[in-house]
């Protein structure tokens, strides 16, 4: 196959960082190229430079596409082109129909009106394609994410891709829509539209992937040909981290100690749906070093049941009893959850977790802040030796506290929402997706930082889609379904088929 792309020698650099460090990529025509490598190692900032966001003059090197050499000078060049980036966070308009979304920007006229006819048939068109069946004319707000990824790549189609880049194309999707993706791209692939995909999920990396390239640091480390079937996901991930990882899960000493927590006859209502049960008599406990996992599907309920016991954020009509160490406790706002020693991680880092604008110093603190205040008023000098010491303690690869958290990668960003809510100095700690959308390395050091919270006898609850961390990781494992804590396994019974038995015969 002839090189479709050949980025040479790319070097990026942003006051005080080289971002990128004379990267090469070659992508072939008509395949499916994967990029990995750790948070902050380069990918998304390589791809920002190809699609036109940092245009021509703004970094050292070239890009030659499709035979000849490219200077993007935005993103408009690039896509006249025909290449298509579809970013982790979705870039659709929530308000406006599959139809409208499709064509903003684009839209079909006939002089200067659009023309409604066309507009809704070129879009029933390019969902047949995707593998869709909604009305051109329903509403994006209305649909799954999984159904808005597709939507997005219905998009790229529209504009006549050649080149098509997915960022996490599936860290926000269920089991059952991750593979229904990675089937779309074979399918693309069989038509001739080459991809990129950017993936921290190695296993999906392997089955789709017909080159990797490995990125480090800045720098290209390695590019493997998929297709002869020698690579492996511990040889990508040495060329990823820089040293072979015998094993993906720390090890630790399993000691439980006493009941810490405990949950009676937990239900919870929907928050528009008064007819709806979504949490239905859950009892769960939590011991004193224990690290318990809640397993189940999409949708189960496991997100709304720790939302629920934290503060009432999720929910109404709340019935059911919380006790830390043998004494009921009052958990029914925020403050007085956190009072108690409740904390909880949102999986959504992004949007409920964190103040992206602000810097790392003012979100770690944010949950205590009377530490570092004396009658009402800030203590900023506090307020850096605290940040510093959870930088220090939490490997915060950054330059500075005073960093804006919008700035880090995603594994980062991650050991900020960690270091909040561990400066509340929880006794039990909800840790919901905590590994998602962050690659191998910085997954090992959350692990790590988990067992360490657990060495210290505190409690920690798991929620996690990704089954392997939670036999890797937990003591014990809840099963739920439906709204139900349908089984408890300990690490010892646990296995993939159990869990998923428990699943589908409930």
């Amino acid at each position: 196959m002839t090189a479709l792309l050949e980025m040479r020698s790319i070097t990026k650099e942003f006051p005080g960082v080289k971002a990128l460090d004379t990267v090469n990529l070659t992508v072939k025509q008509g395949e499916i190229h994967a990029l990995v490598g750790e948070n902050g190692a380069g990918k998304s900032t390589l791809m920002k430079v190809l699609s036109g966001v940092y245009p021509v003059g703004s970094y050292e090197g070239e890009i030659h596409y499709d035979g000849g050499l490219a200077e993007f000078r935005t993103i408009s060049d690039s896509e006249a082109r025909g290449i298509i980036i579809i970013h982790q966070e979705l870039a659709l308009v929530p308000l406006l129909s599959i139809a409208e979304n499709l064509f903003l920007g684009n839209e079909r006229s006939k002089g200067g009106v659009i023309d409604w006819r066309e507009t809704n048939r070129r879009t029933e068109e390019l969902l047949r394609k995707v593998g869709l069946r909604e009305p051109p004319t329903t509403m994006v707000d209305k649909i799954g994410v999984g159904k808005q990824q597709l939507v997005e790549i219905a998009k790229a189609l529209s504009k006549e891709v050649r080149l098509l880049i997915l960022d996490e194309p599936t860290a926000a999707l269920s089991e059952s829509d991750s593979q229904a993706l990675l089937d779309l791209m074979l399918e693309l692939k069989a038509q001739g539209v080459t991809q990129i995909i950017i993936s921290h999920k190695l296993n999906e990396v392997r089955r789709v992937a017909d080159t990797v390239t490995v990125i480090r640091d800045g720098t290209t480390v390695s590019t493997m040909d998929a297709r002869e079937g020698g690579i492996t996901e511990d040889r990508i991930v040495r060329d990823m981290v820089g040293r072979d990882m015998a094993h993906r899960y720390p090890e630790r000493t399993r000691r439980a100690g006493d009941v810490l927590m405990q949950v009676k006859g937990w239900n919870v209502w929907h928050p528009e749906h008064s007819d709806r049960q979504v949490i239905r008599n859950a009892d769960l406990t939590v011991r004193a070093g224990e690290v318990v996992g809640i397993a189940g599907l999409m949708g189960s309920g496991r997100t709304e049941l720790a939302m629920s016991i934290f503060g009432r954020s999720y929910g109404r009509n709340i019935s059911g009893s919380v006790e830390i160490g043998g004494t009921p406790v009052d958990t029914s706002t925020v403050p007085r959850a956190i009072q108690t020693g409740l904390a909880y991680v949102t999986e959504d880092r992004k949007s409920l977790g964190l103040i992206l604008e602000e810097n790392i110093q003012r979100n770690i603190t944010l949950t205590n802040l009377p530490q570092v205040s004396s009658a009402g008023v800030l203590n900023e000098a506090e307020e850096t030796k605290v940040a510093e010491k959870y930088r220090r303690a939490m490997n915060i690869r950054t330059p500075s506290v005073f960093q804006t958290v919008m700035n880090l990668s995603g594994g980062n960003q991650q050991k900020v929402a960690l270091s909040k809510w561990l400066f509340a100095e929880p006794q039990v700690l909800i840790l919901d997706e905590p590994t998602r959308g962050i690659d191998v390395g910085a997954k090992f050091e959350i692990y790590g930082i988990i067992n360490e919270l657990s060495a210290q006898g505190r409690g920690v609850i798991m929620i996690s889609s990704e089954m392997p961390e939670l036999l890797g990781m937990c003591d014990r494992i809840y099963v739920m379904n439906e709204g139900e804590l349908v089984g408890e396994l300990t690490a010892e019974e646990a296995s993939q088929e159990r869990i998923m038995s428990l699943i589908v015969t409930d």
